[in-house]
């Protein structure tokens, strides 16, 4: 399963990564900041994962909504979150994961 973030703390980006691969997961990430070709970005990263999760803690009004109108068009789930820790993350990609 691929897993898009929109938002949250770049920081934990490597975190989640490593977390996603030691479960056959991948993931990718998007500041939520808007400017210049974000929003291509966005919609590319919207277009090649089957959930995305959605911090809205820490990200741009923008780019949430964004990233929400993107979802809908495409009929993926979106997971929003406040905040966006390791195992809360865990616990996403347990209840997301298709069944084997």
């Amino acid at each position: 399963m691929r897993v898009g973030i929109v938002g949250g703390l770049d920081r934990s980006e490597q975190s989640y990564q490593r977390l996603a691969h030691d479960l056959g997961h991948e993931v990718e990430h998007h500041t939520g900041y808007m400017r210049g070709h974000a929003a291509a970005d966005l919609e590319r990263l919207v277009d090649r994962c089957d959930v995305v999760v959605i911090v809205t803690d820490v990200n741009s009004h923008g780019a949430v909504q964004t990233t929400r109108k993107l979802l809908r068009g495409r009929h993926r789930p979106a997971v929003l979150v406040r905040r966006l820790g390791v195992s809360r993350f865990l616990a996403l990609l347990h209840a997301h994961a298709a069944p084997a």
